[in-house]
């Protein structure tokens, strides 16, 4: 007989607004006791320093976090000009100064070269592995190590305003985007020294701040019983993928794991939708959800006139 799984069988996404000076993983333990899940995850780390959208997923909704991580993603972020520190942050430790404040023009002349499909180096320090060590373990060891550049997509760049030593930028990005590299890069290309002095992210594919809530006000939801009030269904996630509607028959299949065969019609509507993808490195180009009365009941992918299911929802009513 299997292990009693702990905790409650809850599932859905909380847009939480994750306050600076937390980890990603704090939040997501925090989240997880208010709601008693049994599971949890995150799509895409905020760094401590950070602000903003974190889309934490519970129970079958840690399904989806694949196709979340690869949403675009927008930051409002402040560059410090003067000073660079090791880690590109305000954490750092100073390791160059410089007198020169780029001005606005100069900026946004700049701006254009990171437009587009860049190359980008990820930081000393961060999540990367190195020989099967993180790259923020060996820097702070004192270690310095020779990162890949790494091909990284930028869709938006603009220079928000400036104040003195601060300039303030919006970025909307794909995954694996780094703002410090980002910041570590503008400064040199301007000439300057600088490390991000403020970093909020603002939207996560769907998920917006309109759509967030604060960890005080689930904490308070949760004492009075209403935190799923803030929970938001599996499928909100999953906005951009092809919707398939199916009957009672149909999801019985998809739910034991059968494909299910399609009608010509149904496949020639979903063809237009379809779309060059990867999904953790794999093809989902031509992916689709299917519902039954509005519910994720299935991802899969449309062949040969076939949904072939390859994640499977168990969500409770």
């Amino acid at each position: 007989m299997g292990r009693r799984k702990k905790g409650d069988d809850v599932s859905g996404w909380v847009v939480l607004d994750k306050p600076d000076d937390m980890t990603s993983t704090h939040a997501v333990s925090a989240v997880r006791r208010i709601f008693n899940a049994q599971k949890a995850g995150h799509a895409g780390t905020l760094d401590p320093l950070a602000s903003g959208i974190l889309p934490i997923a519970l129970g079958e909704a840690t399904k989806t976090v694949p196709w979340l991580m690869e949403a675009r993603k927008t930051y409002l972020f402040t560059i410090k000009w003067g000073v660079s520190t090791d880690t590109q942050d305000r954490e750092g430790k100073e390791v160059a100064s410089s007198p020169v404040r780029p001005t606005p023009e100069a900026i946004g002349a700049a701006l254009l070269a990171f437009i587009g499909d860049i190359q980008q180096v990820p930081p000393q320090f961060s999540a990367v592995k190195v020989d099967g060590e993180r790259a923020y373990d060996l820097a702070r060891s004192g270690e310095t190590v020779e990162l890949e550049p790494r091909q990284v997509t930028v869709y938006e760049a603009e220079l928000v305003e400036t104040d003195g030593d601060l300039a303030t930028f919006r970025f909307r990005s794909g995954k694996g985007f780094y703002i410090r590299a980002l910041v570590r890069d503008l400064a040199a290309k301007l000439g300057a020294e600088g490390h991000v002095w403020r970093l909020r992210r603002t939207a996560v594919g769907p998920f917006t701040e309109a759509d967030s809530v604060t960890l005080d006000a689930l904490v308070d939801l949760g004492h009075k019983g209403a935190a799923s009030e803030r929970l938001k269904p599996v499928e909100t996630a999953l906005d951009d993928i092809p919707a398939l509607a199916i009957n009672g028959e149909d999801a019985f299949k998809l739910r034991q794991g059968r494909p299910i065969v399609l009608l010509p019609h149904v496949v020639e509507t979903l063809k237009p939708q379809f779309r060059d993808r990867l999904i953790g490195g794999v093809d989902a180009s031509r992916a689709a959800l299917a519902l039954y009365e509005g519910k994720a009941v299935a991802l899969g992918d449309v062949r040969a006139g076939r949904f072939e299911p390859s994640r499977v929802f168990n969500i409770s009513d």
